[in-house]
């Protein structure tokens, strides 16, 4: 008897990155945290990338215009804003990965709202990464 081996399909992906910034002050529960216990402001450069297996009718990915603008919507509500003071997120430690998370689902949120424009139904993903240096980022990556 002879077994089949299945390969996983390879997936072709496009995408865009819009770039943008956001000030935050927060701190940290727990040792692993160490100094970062205390409060600190930290400054991240956010890279959103939107990806889609086709390009929609305009041959685009999506309109990096509207993206750009999404993006800055969604960094204003934490731009300059003491974590720790924020009631979404008590009792959280708000580490670069979390906050990667959090951007990227209220993106999410945008692009099912429309407010990406109708070509962006078609995303397959969004990739969101928080640079906290030059040699340090994180990011989180989820499907539309």
């Amino acid at each position: 008897m002879h077994r089949r081996i299945a390969h996983p399909v390879e997936v072709t992906l496009f995408s865009i990155t819009v770039r943008d910034h956001v000030m935050v002050a927060h701190s940290f529960s727990g040792e692993v945290f160490g100094p970062a216990q205390r409060l600190h402001g930290a400054t991240f450069v956010v890279d959103a990338r939107f990806k889609r297996v086709e390009l929609d009718q305009d041959n685009i990915v999506v309109d990096i215009g509207l993206a750009t603008q999404e993006l800055r919507a969604v960094l204003a509500d934490l731009n300059y804003r003491n974590l720790d003071e924020v009631p979404e997120f008590a009792g959280i430690n708000t580490s670069t990965e979390f906050l990667a998370k959090h951007i990227a689902d209220r993106l999410a949120d945008r692009v099912r709202a429309g407010a990406l424009g109708v070509g962006a139904h078609g995303l397959s993903g969004i990739e969101v990464s928080l640079h906290e240096s030059h040699v340090a980022w994180a990011s989180y990556e989820r499907d539309l």
